[in-house]
């Protein structure tokens, strides 16, 4: 096996219409097994990940709670630390805390945030993983660097878990990748999105082959930790149907790409419970995605598939 751990299953939620709903969606993902329930962090329509996540916590027991991913751009990293320190205190040590560079044009566009060109933002995020890192340990952090100073800060609360919550970096181009595989716990293999929105460009470098690439950038900058790494395979279209031949070829025009293509692609999933089932112990055999993430939408279809491999 290319990376041997046994599945867990994410399922990433982003809007309720109140309060009682949104704890009613996390305590049925808690109650089908998923193991995490994340948010996105856009702008446009869902609630805010940290008060959500939290409200998501409160209603639950043993349910994780993280991002897919916050966008470093919005926010300085001694005010997110102190917001995931929080949420790692009141949640009991349930947090993960996934991290990006910022990609959606339209979020940078509405808000008047400047989305920097690509190597700027990538720079700023890994000074912030730095500085998290720092701000999370126990004693007062001094840090210097081209976009964040910070004298002598010292971060208050402190996580529950230590030395800080999980760390989720997702990419998929080499630079970040390989800085996934040297900074964080869990690694997100992604396709690039080089057009700020979800399109048929951004689905062919989600490939097999394009993702074969990817685990080796992952592996060679890993060195020995690899095997310390959980790896992560967020899915754009999870569909639980008993005509996969004929759903593919639908699809195949929507994804730019063939219809084989499709059906060995990384970012979805479409066939049977037992189809599914087979291509994911695939899957993790080929490139080692163990840690599984569905669309809101999936959670139910999806479920007879996290209650025969969660934990396999």
């Amino acid at each position: 096996m290319a990376h041997p751990r046994p599945f867990r299953f994410g399922v990433q939620l982003s809007t309720a219409p109140d309060a009682a709903t949104w704890a009613r969606m996390a305590i049925q993902a808690e109650d089908l097994g998923f193991s995490t329930l994340f948010m996105p962090d856009h702008f446009g329509d869902q609630l805010s990940p940290t008060v959500a996540l939290q409200a998501a916590a409160d209603a639950t027991t043993t349910l994780r709670v993280g991002t897919l991913v916050f966008d470093n751009d919005y926010r300085h990293p001694v005010v997110l630390a102190k917001d995931c320190a929080t949420l790692d205190v009141l949640s009991g040590g349930r947090l993960e805390l996934g991290l990006g560079a910022g990609w959606m044009t339209s979020d940078y566009t509405q808000s008047g945030i400047p989305m920097d060109p690509p190597k700027v933002r990538v720079d700023r995020m890994v000074e912030s993983v730095a500085v998290l890192k720092g701000v999370f340990g126990p004693d007062a952090f001094s840090y210097e660097g081209e976009h964040y100073t910070l004298a002598g800060y010292d971060g208050f609360p402190k996580p529950v878990q230590q030395p800080h919550p999980p760390l989720l970096i997702g990419g998929g181009l080499k630079r970040v990748l390989s800085f996934a595989a040297r900074e964080a716990q869990i690694v997100g293999v992604n396709p690039t999105i080089p057009n700020g929105r979800v399109d048929a460009e951004a689905a062919l470098n989600g490939t097999a082959e394009e993702t074969d690439q990817k685990l080796e950038w992952i592996r060679a900058a890993a060195g020995d930790r690899f095997d310390d790494i959980e790896l992560n395979a967020l899915h754009f279209a999870t569909i639980v149907t008993d005509d996969r031949a004929g759903t593919i070829e639908m699809m195949a025009p929507l994804f730019g790409i063939e219809p084989a293509a499709v059906a060995e692609y990384p970012h979805a999933l479409i066939g049977t419970v037992d189809e599914i089932c087979a291509d994911l112990e695939a899957r993790r055999e080929r490139w080692g995605f163990s840690y599984v993430v569905v669309q809101g939408d999936s959670m139910e279809p999806f479920a007879p598939v996290v209650a025969r491999l969660a934990g396999q």
